[in-house]
């Protein structure tokens, strides 16, 4: 069950598209804003007045928030609350957090309750401006999805360098580094209890209806995207470390491919052809090239230590394999900044500072050593290649679970009648 009604782009201005979402350091395809029910008239005769108020207020405060909150959603400087009802990132996300053990009621034991509600949200990715869905399932689904993409900002703006006290250095430090990768871990975390948990209490049929934003695939490859920025964190804190053996590095830089490998695979299919989904696509696509240049780098740098002719070829072909994977990656993140909404790349810094760096300067320097030993043909670089040592995962999603239902749903004196469990009116009798 559940009444669907999805509205085509062109049929109103609901969805804002920023023309320009200045330096990104994490994408995150917009925000899907809620849009007001009234609660009133599809459970006023089902629940008691204040239950039903409580629900509102909490989602009135939601859709305020992120209304103000949307527009501004990847800008670089910090939040900061405004006088009037403004909010902070983490205040939206505390603001979700409060609503879902109240809304969870409406789905305890199969409640009937579920498919009262029509709960509409504006999306960014999908063609659709806008889906309605009679499911409290699928309100559970976009809050989750709406906290993880929150989580996703938090972590943007950690990760933004700032320039250091002589001008000309720009930096993260290394608190912000950490803190960023709990923060990926806690957004995977809700869009894997999203894809485990939530998507199967939806019907096949309903699933297919769902917005692009919403999709299995999408939720899964912002999972990995989540769990291979971690990977890519881990990565810059290990070069900057003086313990870390390439060893180490290399198999932080294998991991990253293969997160970002299932990332762009889980989006293969899926129909991403507007601005946001567009740009998604790109994003994860540059990322996963640039992951294999790092991790072909590390590669050659290992299989250089060996003594024999053919490992030393190995090494070489690696190092030019991660050079030409970093030159493409620098076109598709040019083709990415300039697909709207407009985006730039904040200065570098980080591992993508030091491979910029060491890759060219390594590779030439290798390539003259053992010139004898090979064949330059750029054309085939990639093709010949070593194949990458594979790493069981290590990065894992935080295991979130649903929080339990309110214990409003369980009072028994409310609007002066004793109500059982669920306080539905028709078991007052």
């Amino acid at each position: 069950m559940g009444c669907l009604v999805s509205t085509p782009k062109d049929s109103g201005g609901n969805r804002r598209i920023p023309g320009n979402i200045g330096e990104i350091s994490v994408y995150v395809p917009g925000l899907r804003i809620p849009k007001p029910v009234d609660f009133s008239q599809s459970l006023g005769n089902h629940l008691s007045r204040n239950l039903v108020e409580r629900l509102s207020a909490l989602r009135t405060r939601i859709v305020v928030m992120a209304g103000q909150e949307a527009p501004t959603i990847t800008r670089t400087r910090r939040k900061s609350a405004t006088q009037h009802g403004g909010s902070t990132l983490a205040d939206l996300l505390q603001a979700l957090e409060d609503y879902l053990p109240v809304l969870l009621g409406l789905v305890k034991d199969g409640s009937p309750l579920q498919h009262k509600v029509s709960f509409v949200w504006i999306n960014q990715e999908d063609d659709a401006e806008e889906t309605a869905i009679s499911n409290a399932w699928y309100e559970v689904l976009s809050v989750l999805h709406l906290m993880a993409m929150l989580a996703l900002s938090q972590a943007n703006l950690l990760l933004l360098p700032r320039t250091s006290a002589d001008g000309h250095h720009a930096k993260v430090s290394e608190e912000n580094r950490r803190a960023s990768v709990d923060i990926f871990l806690k957004a995977a975390g809700y869009l894997d209890c999203a894809v485990r948990h939530v998507l199967p209490q939806l019907s096949t049929e309903l699933r297919r209806e769902l917005p692009v934003d919403l999709a299995e695939g999408v939720l899964r490859a912002l999972c990995l995207q989540a769990l291979g920025q971690g990977a890519d964190v881990q990565l810059g804190m290990a070069i900057d470390s003086t313990k870390a053996t390439l060893a180490v590095k290399r198999r932080l830089a294998c991991e990253m491919v293969k997160y970002w490998q299932q990332a762009q695979d889980n989006l293969m299919n899926l129909p991403l052809t507007n601005g946001w989904a567009e740009k998604h696509r790109l994003y994860v696509k540059w990322k996963y090239n640039e992951s294999k240049g790092a991790a072909y780098y590390y590669h050659g740098l290992i299989l250089d230590e060996g003594n024999t002719e053919k490992s030393h070829q190995m090494a070489v072909a690696a190092l030019q394999a991660a050079d030409e994977y970093l030159k493409e990656s620098k076109k598709i993140s040019e083709a990415f900044n300039a697909t709207p909404p407009l985006s730039r790349n904040p200065p570098l810094w980080g591992t993508m500072k030091f491979l910029c760096e060491k890759v060219p300067k390594d590779t030439s320097s290798k390539s003259r050593i053992n010139r004898d030993l090979y064949t330059y043909e750029s054309s085939r670089v990639i093709e010949t290649a070593p194949t990458l040592p594979d790493f069981v995962l290590a990065l894992k999603p935080d295991d979130y679970q649903l929080p339990p239902m309110d214990n409003c749903w369980n009072e028994n004196n409310v609007n002066g009648g004793h109500l059982g469990p669920g306080l539905l009116k028709s078991d007052a009798r």
